[in-house]
């Protein structure tokens, strides 16, 4: 690997780069989430072909240029793999997959279909041409679904299913017809990145770990760590185009070890002008076509959050979450309504057969908090009490007691 400068990133200095960072305008909206994203081992070897000679870079010039980018257009193709540790959604993942037939909600709604890249390895097609025009196509076996953005017009097109979804920008969650794509478009490397950036701190230590090449492209690699112990995320690590600043392939392992936990890179990537026909969509002649406010009435009818496609209402008497602890080992702690947990081991009415499904789920814990139940994935963990709170975290179990604990 080419020699770099490394660096530890305090508080203070991070503080500028991630104003810097928030002032940059990004290329393609976020999604999984969120990804939760966004939520995102890919081929672990992927489109890396070598370790290029670069000038030597500090971390905090590195992370300065990411923040400056301002790369508006690019077209390309990404993998992402998610490997959460989950069970496989099976027929409930095939039904909202591209060509996975008339499921769900009977619509194209892209916050139903993405619903897919929360597990599995996809293959990604994306286009953006300035913050009024993106494209995402998620290819299948044998159909494909893309999500278009064009000047606050949002089409979504299942081949598969023959299904099309139609809104104007603010109808599909953004609020802002001219300069937002719809609510749900997956993260890209830079905007997994820049939530990565968000978090560091003097709880992380932030150095450059040699060069790489992605997609044919140099790139400098960025290494951020947690330095807190208790955290289930072991690394996350950021190839950085060495020309322009745009992260091309983002990597978070967990502190447990094995293969990634979210891999999204970048296997080819242009970032001359795309064809403005990219952006351009007229439904296919017989497809069933449903417009965002039959959804938002449907959802109205069916007691969902505003009538928003795709979004639970809050339980009536949510309490809502406080926040215990700070950076990489911050837990939420939710109020479930009416105080009801599990149900207790030997608890009147629980067949026996239910109550073994329940202890297979998750394991049971206690401390001065009481008793509850962790459930686990290789990223975020949960705990619910006996009593009906939540606990939850990219953390570990240990972490989950002692911060119910100190609640109590």
């Amino acid at each position: 690997m080419a020699p770099n400068d490394s660096a530890e990133t305090t508080g203070g200095t991070t503080g500028t780069v991630v104003g810097r960072r928030r002032a940059a305008r990004y290329i393609v909206p976020v999604a999984v989430a969120g990804v939760a994203a966004a939520t995102i081992g890919l081929v672990p070897a992927l489109a890396d072909s070598g370790d290029p000679e670069l000038p030597k870079i500090s971390a905090q010039e590195l992370i300065e240029k990411i923040a400056a980018s301002d790369q508006q257009q690019l077209s390309g193709t990404m993998k992402v793999t998610a490997d959460l540790g989950l069970p496989s959604l099976g027929g409930l993942a095939g039904s909202f997959a591209p060509g996975g037939g008339k499921g769900g909600d009977g619509s194209a709604d892209p916050q139903a279909k993405l619903l897919e890249l929360a597990s599995g390895t996809h293959t990604l097609r994306l286009a953006a041409d300035g913050p009024g025009k993106q494209r995402l196509s998620i290819l299948g076996d044998a159909a494909e679904y893309s999500l278009i953005h064009n000047e606050g017009e949002v089409w979504a097109y299942d081949s598969g299913s023959e299904e099309a979804y139609h809104a104007e920008a603010d109808e599909a969650g953004t609020g802002d017809k001219e300069h937002k794509a719809p609510k749900g478009m997956p993260a890209t490397p830079k905007e997994l990145a820049g939530e990565a950036l968000a978090a560091a701190g003097d709880t992380t230590s932030v150095t450059v770990d040699g060069t790489v090449q992605v997609a044919g492209r140099d790139a400098y690699k960025l290494l951020i760590k947690p330095e807190q112990s208790g955290s289930t995320i072991g690394s996350v690590t950021i190839a950085v185009d060495a020309e322009n600043g745009v992260p091309l392939k983002f990597t978070l392992a967990p502190s447990s070890g094995g293969k990634a936990v979210i891999d999204a890179g970048f296997t080819k990537v242009d970032f001359g002008k795309p064809d403005a026909s990219l952006f351009s969509f007229t439904p296919p002649k017989g497809a069933k076509v449903t417009e965002a406010d039959e959804l938002k009435a449907a959802g109205e009818k069916n007691g969902k959050a505003d009538g928003a496609p795709g979004e639970l209402a809050a339980p009536e008497g949510f309490q809502g979450l406080n926040v215990i602890g700070e950076g990489w080992t911050s837990v939420a702690r939710i109020e479930v309504p009416g105080g009801a947990g599990l149900p207790a081991r030997g608890a009147e009415g629980v067949p026996a057969e239910a109550q073994q499904f329940l202890d297979a789920l998750g394991d049971k814990v206690t401390g001065s908090f009481g008793s509850g139940t962790v459930f686990e994935t290789r990223l975020v963990n949960a705990l619910m009490t006996d009593d009906g709170k939540v606990y939850v975290g990219a953390v570990t179990k240990d972490t989950l007691v002692r911060a119910a604990d100190s609640a109590k």
